[in-house]
């Protein structure tokens, strides 16, 4: 089964960080990287800009609009993902607890993703 693995932390305390910190922070993610890929359950995943670089785009009433910064203010960002493969969710589990940001002062979010490849479009 599909998980994604979201990632979420106090992006302030990067913006703080001094560059050895960083390379502290980077260096557990490159070495989770490491045991994530030689395990061959990363499907995918990405870090993503400051919330500051984010658009919501909501419809109403036919008409897009679009505002600056994420949808809702909250003390934790989300900062990227993982979407791995896993046989249950214990075993997800387990993968996140070994995500940096678990362990780093943040919280890793584990969520089944939906499987539509057996759904048929409507007709």
């Amino acid at each position: 089964m599909k998980y994604a693995c979201l990632i979420y932390s106090d992006e302030s305390g990067m913006a703080t960080a001094t560059q050895e910190q960083m390379q502290e922070v980077m260096g557990a993610y490159w070495k989770f990287e490491e045991e994530i890929g030689k395990a061959g359950v990363k499907l995918g995943g990405e870090a993503l800009q400051p919330t500051m670089t984010a658009t919501t785009v909501q419809v109403k009433n036919g008409k897009t609009l679009t505002s600056d910064g994420p949808f809702a203010e909250t003390k934790e960002q989300l900062g990227g993902f993982y979407l791995i493969e896993a046989k249950d969710l214990d075993e997800a589990i387990s993968w996140a607890a070994k995500i940096p940001g678990a362990w780093l002062g943040g919280r890793i979010e584990v969520r089944p993703v939906i499987d539509f490849s057996n759904m048929q479009p409507p007709q």
